[in-house]
């Protein structure tokens, strides 16, 4: 009851302040948004990395936001642990995300990793011991598989499915740009 109280008095000790500016024709009570930061669309305003990027999901959940903020709504729950998710936008703590199907919402960036993840989209997708079509088939993976990005040049990517690694065609998998390389 005594911090109700309290927060009843801070209230109205705004509010008389604010009348008080009002009468007296300045909005000095009032405390004016800061400017907006223009950003370009192909950097993060926040990090100066390049728009949009890969990363993946640290933990079990990732709660995804209508907006940057804990006061939005949840529409979205992320909850495989290494999900790969684009960030196609950033505001303070929080980076707007999506998943291969375009679901997504604003996070809290500690709930992202800069470890590169890529998930299956081809059903049996066909993993070599060498980036070229006519190398030895070393496993194969089903659709919704996520691996570990260890590398990737112009059309192949080289994963770590639990411990068997191969090379993978890039258009297998979702979690690197077309003409991204990852060394």
């Amino acid at each position: 009851m005594r911090r109700l109280r309290g927060v009843l008095a801070g209230l109205l000790a705004l509010v008389a302040t604010s009348l008080a500016a009002q009468e007296a024709g300045t909005s000095a009570a009032v405390p004016e948004k800061p400017p907006e930061r223009q950003c370009r669309t192909d950097v993060g305003c926040v990090t100066n990395l390049p728009l949009p990027r890969y990363v993946s999901l640290k933990g079990k959940d990732g709660n995804a936001r209508r907006g940057p903020g804990l006061t939005h709504r949840i529409d979205w729950v992320f909850t495989r642990v290494g999900m790969p998710l684009k960030i196609t936008a950033e505001y303070e703590n929080w980076r707007r995300v999506e998943d291969n199907e375009g679901a997504g919402g604003w996070v809290q960036y500690s709930l992202l990793s800069g470890v590169r993840t890529v998930l299956v989209t081809q059903d049996m997708a066909e993993f070599r011991n060498a980036p070229v079509d006519s190398a030895t088939v070393v496993a194969q993976a089903e659709m919704g598989v996520i691996g570990r990005v260890l590398e990737c040049n112009v059309d192949w990517c080289r994963v770590d499915l639990d411990g068997q690694r191969g090379w993978v065609l890039k258009t297998a998998v979702w979690g690197v740009k077309p003409d991204e390389t990852v060394e």
